[in-house]
């Protein structure tokens, strides 16, 4: 990597999901603390901002049929795009990410993720896994021309069922193989 200790990456953590201890933001935190663990063996530190969708519901709302963008909206835009690296964690809701997901990036505005390296992520509350929900998400983040890396972590309930509390092992090598390859896309493209 070509970035040094003293000049940290930032990296955001964007949780669609419900809320703390859910199985979307134990993914999202899972993925945050690979991705970290990569970077530092790589001798970069790496700042890490975690930011919940849905805390910000009524603010996207109001911003959808307002126009008006409240600070606390304003400043996680600024997190975002400021960032070195996103993760994206969203359940599936039906064959879609959540609400929130796709309230939060209608917001932006197109180019303002220009080359951002992008982790993927997506927890199923089921069995069913839907087949094309990588497709779904890379189509949505090309509009703002991010960068998502080639895996896309797909969670299920199969994943969180068992006696690991965090996970299966086959999840787990899922997270791993994406946190490497995004922690090569963040050294690769300064942003």
């Amino acid at each position: 990597m070509s970035r040094s200790a003293w000049s940290p990456v930032s990296l955001a953590v964007l949780c669609a999901g419900a809320g703390y201890a859910r199985p979307t933001r134990l993914l999202a935190d899972q993925i945050a603390e690979s991705v970290c663990g990569v970077l530092m063996a790589g001798g970069v530190r790496a700042e890490v901002e975690v930011l919940e969708l849905g805390r910000l519901a009524a603010d996207l709302a109001q911003c959808a049929t307002r126009g008006q963008t409240s600070l606390d909206l304003r400043e996680a835009i600024a997190a975002v795009v400021a960032a070195d690296g996103l993760v994206v964690a969203t359940p599936v809701v039906g064959v879609s990410p959540s609400d929130v997901f796709e309230s939060f990036f209608d917001v932006l505005d197109g180019g303002v993720l220009s080359g951002m390296p992008v982790l993927l992520a997506v927890n199923s509350g089921s069995r069913w896994q839907p087949p094309d929900i990588g497709r779904v998400l890379r189509k949505r983040l090309a509009c703002l021309y991010a960068e998502p890396v080639p895996t896309v972590v797909v969670a299920g309930l199969a994943d969180w069922e068992g006696p690991a509390p965090d996970g299966s092992t086959q999840l787990r090598e899922r997270i791993d193989q994406a946190a490497v390859e995004l922690a090569a896309a963040i050294g690769s493209h300064p942003r």
